[in-house]
């Protein structure tokens, strides 16, 4: 369950740019033949239906229908006493509150077209109960897997997003910026980065550490106590506006990080190839496909490194002797 606000900016996020959306989706469903595309979000899944109409889950489940004639309804397996809160911090039609809500979408489908045919977005991340709603609710309807649909049109993020994922930034940027780098433990540098998140408006943060690194690079969550070495590092990934990105700053020892500032400068300067990087011990590329708010895309922790079809709005995550860069 998420603990930090979740609220609605039309300034941000405005009508016209979730239309926009869901008139690319809409084309894309039409050059496919799909009637109905489905998509689905919880609290650790929120990605695809947020990008479509603004929604973030704090807890349990829901499928967006986006048909042809409408906007997206979405049918979620929350109470009815939050759904004014939902239509305020949502673009939808309506909001149909049902625990089987695999069953209801089914079922509103059918009604309009008996034997039409359904994209579902990451249909093997759906739950076998889910898909067997679905069956159930209407048996004649045509399932067909619509990820490869989906991932195509969230490939080039669109103004609102890079937007969003720079305030994401900012805060993140802000929020390390209030670790201490000498003389405190490391509770208490992470309870301050994630205070001054929360302040400044994330929605969630969750802050990983690599406490000495002269012991060890990986970072990790912090239980009970743990002592900042000469250098450390700290990683914080964080969500606003249903938007997520992820920081890693490395403290102590300022030449280090000049060093690290001033090689991952030349480095950058020489994407959308790759060979600036190929000095670097570790290199990720994240962005969104269709529901994780964050997976890799490309870079050493994925099956091959293609940064050359990199596009506005996909963020980085690098590791290696020091530096602070989304």
């Amino acid at each position: 369950m998420r603990r930090g606000l979740i609220s609605r900016s039309p300034a941000e996020l405005p009508d016209a740019a979730l239309d926009a959306r869901i008139a690319r989706l809409r084309a894309a469903m039409a050059h496919e033949r799909l009637d109905a595309l489905l998509v689905y979000t919880n609290n650790t899944r929120a990605a695809g239906v947020s990008w479509l109409t603004g929604f973030v889950p704090y807890w349990s489940e829901a499928l967006l229908v986006v048909t042809h004639d409408r906007l997206p309804v979405l049918v979620a397996a929350l109470t009815y006493r939050v759904k004014s809160w939902i239509e305020r911090t949502s673009r939808v039609a309506d909001v149909i509150h049902t625990p089987r809500i695999g069953l209801e979408a089914a079922r509103m489908i059918a009604a309009a077209n008996s034997d039409a045919a359904v994209g579902i977005a990451d249909l093997d991340g759906l739950s076998v109960g889910i898909v067997e709603d679905l069956r159930e609710g209407g048996p004649r309807l045509a399932l067909r897997d619509a990820s490869a649909l989906f991932a195509g049109l969230r490939a080039k993020a669109d103004p609102a997003e890079i937007a969003l994922a720079l305030k994401a930034a900012t805060i993140a940027q802000r929020a390390l910026a209030q670790a201490p780098e000498r003389g405190t433990s490391m509770g208490d540098i992470i309870a301050a980065v994630e205070k001054q998140a929360r302040d400044l408006g994330a929605e969630e943060v969750y802050i990983a550490a690599a406490p000495d690194l002269a012991c060890d690079h990986r970072l990790k969550r912090i239980e009970g106590e743990a002592a900042a070495g000469e250098t450390f590092a700290l990683r914080a990934t964080v969500a606003y506006k249903g938007t997520w990105i992820r920081l890693v700053r490395t403290f102590g020892h300022a030449p280090l990080r000049e060093e690290a500032a001033t090689r991952l400068a030349q480095a950058v300067a020489q994407l959308p190839g790759e060979r600036g990087f190929s000095e670097f011990s570790s290199l990720l590329v994240e962005g969104c496909r269709t529901a994780q708010p964050l997976e890799p895309l490309s870079g050493s922790r994925a099956n091959k490194v293609v940064v050359q079809r990199l596009s506005p709005g996909r963020w980085f995550e690098f590791q290696g002797p020091g530096f602070d860069v989304p």
